[in-house]
């Protein structure tokens, strides 16, 4: 009788793992799926912007004041590390210099207060593009990076789903 009773537990156990092996492969490959789907996007829509570092030697990339970017010297923003790095280092120190460090909300209230400053107008329009598509690039990134866990995920499912039809096959052996 004891023979018996294990013999079921063992198929309740493959059964089980078996099922545990199906799970885990369908959550890699809809993870995988995510992955690929993200990152084609976010590729995409940086590609169609047609955003580019400054050339390596230009003065619009001095070494001085944007030593974090010259590895992108003169490539595409086509991910989402580089769209960071763009919207970060790039435009970010662009906005730090538009209105002597104040940010678009500082100006805008100031602007709302004096409608006829020309310049604190114009500080406003910049700021607030500026603002805008460095929130566009920063919002790739976090996707991107989405993307990135959604791979990593998906390789651990994968790698579990193998570890778990080989304990089935052993598991299957027993009964």
């Amino acid at each position: 009788m004891a023979k018996t009773q294990r013999k079921t537990i063992d198929k309740v156990f493959v059964m089980l793992g078996v099922v545990t092996t199906t799970v885990l492969l369908v959550a890699g490959s809809v993870m995988w799926w995510g992955h690929v789907f993200i990152t084609d996007q976010v590729t995409t829509e940086l590609k169609s912007q047609k955003i580019n570092f400054p050339p390596e030697g230009s003065p619009a990339l001095d070494p001085a004041t944007y030593p974090g970017l010259q590895q992108y010297a003169g490539q595409p923003v086509d991910d989402g590390v580089k769209a960071k790095a763009y919207a970060n280092e790039f435009i970010g120190k662009h906005l730090e210099k538009a209105a002597g460090g104040k940010t678009y909300a500082e100006v805008s209230s100031a602007a709302l207060l004096d409608k006829e400053n020309v310049e604190l107008q114009a500080q406003k329009q910049s700021l607030f593009q500026g603002e805008t598509l460095r929130g566009l690039l920063l919002n790739a990134y976090a996707f991107w990076t989405f993307g990135v866990l959604a791979k990593y995920v998906a390789i651990i499912s994968f790698v579990g789903a193998a570890l778990m039809a080989v304990l089935v096959a052993l598991g299957y052996r027993r009964i």
